[in-house]
């Protein structure tokens, strides 16, 4: 059994989340360590995830790997990530751990979304994105069963797309994203300071208070906006939403509901689902052990 496992790695923003899984999913071992951002001390938890599941579980079959930014285009290590994890670009990850076989790497949110596809919110399903909330809006998807990354691997950037052509830029220079609206990076801006976080916001709407319902709505409205624009050009059978910001359950999932219900279009009364995610912040450990699998046995990640 030791030799069938592959071993899934995310390096996140302050933590390194690992899973060890069988062909079929199964999770044998998990765990997650935290680190500050300095001196590729995330490196360093990486090298530690691996080396306690190696010596617990034994050499893993492969091992996979994502991370923010874009993925170079032999996959074997990060090609753009400014501003924050110095000395991941261009870091090449099956010599940094010392595998016998290639370390493939994926951005962190392709990686999500394949985790989900495979044994989350969409498995068995061909045709699906997903969209993070959290401190900015990310994104990914998944058309005629094939992960799309395009040419850079910008694909699936889909917090970026437009919902007010008249807004302000985001990170990326997009006016007026659907990140500018719910991404808890621009809550102070759009609440100017009255709650700390999307969490205290929510709690504020749950609680009545006026102001926050208006600021909610709003944010509801825009991404019930790009949810909308989406679906016409990807036709998904599931649309997932996921990231702290989902945690909200009804407060969120109730009236984007409304909002798609005026907004959607409905061929034949057909409807994109919408639902949370299932895999929590192991969802990116996941899609990095299949996407390991599918390069050694590529109907093995298909269930």
């Amino acid at each position: 059994m030791k030799a069938q496992h592959h071993i899934g790695i995310d390096l996140g923003g302050s933590s390194v989340k690992a899973v060890a899984v069988s062909r079929d999913g199964d999770l044998l071992e998990s765990l997650n360590l935290p680190f500050v951002d300095r001196e590729m001390e995330w490196a360093l938890r990486v090298e530690e995830s691996v080396e306690y599941l190696r010596t617990k579980l034994g050499e893993p079959e492969g091992i996979g790997l994502s991370a923010p930014g874009l993925a170079s285009a032999d996959e074997r290590s990060i090609a753009f990530m400014p501003g924050r994890l110095q000395g991941l670009e261009g870091l090449d990850w099956t010599r940094r751990l010392g595998s016998p076989t290639t370390v493939p790497v994926l951005n962190d949110a392709h990686a999500a979304l394949l985790g989900e596809a495979w044994i989350g919110a969409a498995a068995r399903v061909g045709n699906t994105f997903m969209l993070t909330l959290g401190t900015g809006v990310g994104g990914a998807a998944i058309v005629d069963g094939r992960l799309l990354k395009g040419r850079l691997g910008r694909a699936g950037h889909l917090g970026h797309v437009t919902v007010d052509f008249e807004g302000p830029l985001d990170d990326v220079g997009t006016p007026g994203s659907v990140e500018a609206e719910i991404g808890n990076k621009t809550l102070q801006r759009r609440c100017q300071g009255r709650y700390a976080n999307t969490h205290a916001l929510v709690a504020a709407v749950e609680a009545g208070d006026p102001e926050a319902a208006r600021i909610w709505e709003r944010s509801i409205r825009a991404l019930g906006a790009a949810v909308a624009s989406l679906i016409n050009v990807l036709d998904p059978e599931v649309v997932i939403i996921g990231g702290g910001i989902a945690k909200a359950g009804k407060t969120l999932f109730e009236p984007l509901a409304v909002a798609l219900e005026r907004i959607e279009w409905r061929p034949g009364g057909h409807r994109a689902r919408i639902v949370p995610a299932q895999l929590g912040d192991l969802a990116g450990a996941y899609g990095s052990a299949v996407n390991s699998i599918r390069r050694r046995h590529p109907s093995a990640g298909d269930r």
